[in-house]
């Protein structure tokens, strides 16, 4: 049996120079799969909107559905350190909502901690959060949440004026409190800076390499989403290929009588007479 790690743990890896991984994932059976695997996180991220409910974007995501996902993700990985995606619009309003939808996932939905977009605009919300005692992950550089004013899901921090306002996000998300920081879609070059100016863990997800940890969307990693594929993610197996496959293949055997085999049946114990018998007196009182 595994053994969930701590956030004492996570920080005892980054002073040995252990890289930390961990996987974004929605389900209790991929779950069970990661934590079968060794897994060191999972994220159950926002991003269920596109991949599983097929919107455009993370925006569309709700609470409720947030919580029903990460409560399945826990039940499939019980001993896997476990973060929860705070939804576009729990945290935004004030300090108060922010706090309250915190601890609904730790309440209802038995996390370890919880993530939120931005940096320098929600310094206060990661500050409550972290007063009522739980634990924040911070999120900064291309913050799917915040794509459309972005222009779409494009790389940050590609010129010196938009790194200093990366690396001012990572300053004012470390003083709020926030005990680790993922860094998504930036220049190598920034996100070394970061994590050599930060005391706290440091992740990224096409951020390069010299980080604390990596961190990939099981739907990229397992090839399971077909729509669009970022430039950082690398497709560890097939799974979508895999799949449509064995679909076309259970469709060619059943239209042609190939399946179910003998194998797949299961077989009458009783007395096929009785049976044609009951079948009978069922027919005629169907007919009336």
């Amino acid at each position: 049996m595994a053994k969930k790690k701590t956030i004492l743990d996570l920080y005892q890896m980054k002073e040995t120079g252990e890289q930390a991984v961990w996987m974004v994932l929605y389900d209790a059976c991929f779950a069970s799969y990661a934590e079968e695997a060794g897994m060191d996180m999972i994220l159950c991220g926002d991003s269920v909107g596109m991949i599983v409910y097929g919107y455009p974007g993370t925006v569309p995501v709700t609470m409720d559905v947030s919580i029903a996902h990460a409560q399945a993700v826990r039940r499939g990985a019980p001993n896997t350190y476990l973060i929860g995606d705070m939804p576009f619009g729990s945290y935004h309003i004030s300090a108060e909502d922010a706090v309250k939808n915190a601890l609904r996932f730790y309440k209802e939905a038995d996390v370890d901690a919880i993530k939120l977009e931005g940096g320098v605009a929600v310094a206060d919300k990661i500050r409550a959060i972290v007063n009522a005692g739980m634990v924040v992950f911070g999120h900064i550089g291309l913050t799917p949440q915040s794509s459309a004013a972005m222009g779409g899901f494009k790389a940050q921090g590609r010129t010196a004026e938009a790194a200093k306002a990366i690396i001012e996000d990572a300053i004012a998300v470390y003083e709020a409190g926030a005990r680790c920081l993922l860094l998504e879609g930036v220049p190598e070059e920034v996100c070394a800076y970061v994590h050599k100016m930060l005391p706290i863990p440091v992740y990224g997800i096409g951020a390069g390499a010299d980080t604390d940890g990596q961190v990939l969307l099981a739907a990229d990693a397992l090839g399971m989403y077909k729509n669009f594929t970022p430039k950082f993610a690398k497709k560890y197996c097939d799974i979508a290929g895999v799949a449509t496959q064995g679909m076309a293949d259970y469709i060619k055997e059943v239209k042609e009588g190939q399946f179910p085999t003998p194998s797949h049946k299961y077989k009458f114990t009783g007395d096929l007479e009785q049976l044609d018998a009951v079948f009978e007196e069922m027919k005629d009182k169907f007919k009336k």
